[in-house]
């Protein structure tokens, strides 16, 4: 008889550790809505029996059976996150190495140990290392991409500015040369003259003298 009692107690005990387990990314209010063993996808798209919940394969395509892993991509982990501000995440954000929820309760089945900041101040928006030097890498990044692009746009207005420059000394420099072959053009022409005058009247003088 009292090894009965045991063996119920072990039963009942292993039934509500499961039972707590698989209700893990579940908001309290819904609790209620997995109780039955045929449960209904939120969006009324099929049902699933109660052992498919949390089972790491996506039966609903809202994502409705699997809160608490990552196998539905529109799937929504709730963060209890005691001590500050309740929320939720993207069920791929479960177990992916990266503490999204302050008390870290998405990282049960990681192998990476998440620091509850939620005592610590409540800070809900506290985000893992790791997480935050993705942030700032991809904030350097973009902003070495920006100086770098403007540093090429100055580079190329600085070569067009120089091109433009170059066109001008040019057209300059054309413009003298052609000034220059102008006097040159009109003082031939002049010495021309000259000579045809010398040639017509002076030379008719000396013959007749």
């Amino acid at each position: 008889m009292l090894l009965q009692c045991v063996l119920c107690s072990l039963l009942g005990l292993v039934v509500s550790v499961a039972s707590s387990s698989s209700l893990v990314g579940v908001h309290p209010l819904d609790e209620k809505y997995f109780d039955s063993d045929i449960i209904r996808c939120k969006d009324g798209s099929k049902s699933f029996h109660r052992d498919r919940l949390n089972d790491n394969f996506c039966d609903c395509l809202d994502g409705t059976d699997e809160p608490g892993t990552s196998a539905c991509p529109n799937g929504k982990f709730y963060c209890r996150n005691i001590g500050s501000t309740p929320k939720f995440v993207y069920s791929s954000r479960v177990n992916d190495r990266i503490c999204d929820c302050c008390d870290g309760s998405d990282e049960y089945q990681s192998s990476i140990t998440c620091p509850n900041t939620c005592v610590m101040g409540g800070n809900v928006n506290y985000i893992y290392k790791p997480r935050t030097n993705l942030k700032s890498i991809h904030n350097k990044l973009a902003s070495t991409t920006f100086l770098n692009e403007s540093n090429t746009i100055v580079n190329l207005q600085d070569i067009v500015k120089n091109l433009q420059g170059i066109k001008l000394v040019f057209a300059l420099q054309l413009v003298f040369i052609g000034f220059l072959m102008i006097l040159w053009m009109l003082r031939r022409r002049a010495r021309y003259k000259r000579r045809r005058y010398l040639l017509k009247n002076v030379a008719p003088n000396r013959s007749a003298n």
